[in-house]
């Protein structure tokens, strides 16, 4: 019943994703309806500011738990709040691995995103893989209900890249595949020294078993954001304020102004200019 709800959300509420849609709802319905999973699901959502990742990633905690992201048994890790120093890593491993333990062995569905990927230091997400593979048991218990969530703006240059290539060969938008942005976001992600995946045997061992890539927003997709923020904000929805907020955002490439800078991100806060 919730998988439906949530797909009509997407459906209604996520901008221009027509891949994250099909690739989230898919790999849920199949995990969900799956009474006994092999392996915990483990998603990869990938894209630039303001396309929809984080949104896309509370909506799905909101319908899978009573609380959402309030929920006990919701663990959201941001490495600048939680393992900011380079020279802690070692003990950030240790409290990472306990941590994760313990909450899986209080509830086996739990949910763990992982925010910034980017900025995650190197090897210390590794200390995670023997939670997201396929051995049946860790220390006594049933891991294998668990959602994993890693987020990241890395590969959003190059998934921006593929698809001003895809709009100028005339490819429309909801024709774009995963095949057509996979190796790209592979080389930027899992083969970038800068990324929290770098050498990661989590890409070695192929333990995500879906990279969600978020597309860069066009002019109307922005139009859209707009309209739905001055609807929730419960303001009157004016074509020209839309217009206008959608004006004021920074747009690229140069000469065709294509996709903004910012997705929707700034959206909110330009909107208080015009009222």
């Amino acid at each position: 019943h919730f998988v439906s709800g949530l797909e009509f959300d997407l459906a209604t509420n996520l901008v221009g994703q027509p891949l994250v849609r099909q690739q989230v709802m898919k790999g849920l319905r199949e995990f969900l309806e799956n009474p006994n999973p092999v392996k915990p699901l483990v998603m990869s959502f990938h894209g630039s500011t303001g396309t929809g990742k984080t949104y896309v990633s509370s909506m799905l905690i909101r319908y899978l738990f009573q609380r959402g992201l309030q929920s006990p048994y919701v663990h959201h890790f941001s490495p600048i709040v939680h393992f900011p120093h380079a020279e802690l890593i070692e003990q950030y491993k240790e409290s990472l691995k306990r941590w994760i333990q313990g909450n899986l062995t209080n509830c086996g569905r739990s949910a763990f995103l992982f925010d910034e990927m980017d900025k995650m230091h190197p090897g210390l997400i590794d200390v995670i893989i023997p939670f997201l593979g396929p051995s049946w048991v860790v220390y006594g218990t049933n891991y294998r209900k668990a959602i994993f969530i890693f987020i990241s703006n890395a590969g959003g240059e190059q998934i921006n890249n593929v698809t001003l290539a895809l709009w100028r060969a005339r490819k429309d938008r909801e024709e774009i595949t995963l095949q057509d942005l996979e190796p790209a976001i592979s080389k930027a992600v899992f083969e970038n020294p800068q990324s929290g995946f770098w050498k990661s045997g989590i890409i070695n061992e192929h333990l995500i078993d879906l990279v969600v890539p978020f597309l860069p927003l066009k002019h109307h997709h922005v139009k859209q954001c707009v309209i739905s923020e001055l609807v929730q904000q419960g303001l009157e929805v004016r074509p020209g304020v839309v217009q206008e907020v959608a004006d004021s955002i920074p747009y690229f490439p140069e000469e065709e102004k294509l996709f903004s800078s910012t997705g929707c991100k700034t959206v909110a806060s330009r909107i208080s200019f015009f009222f």
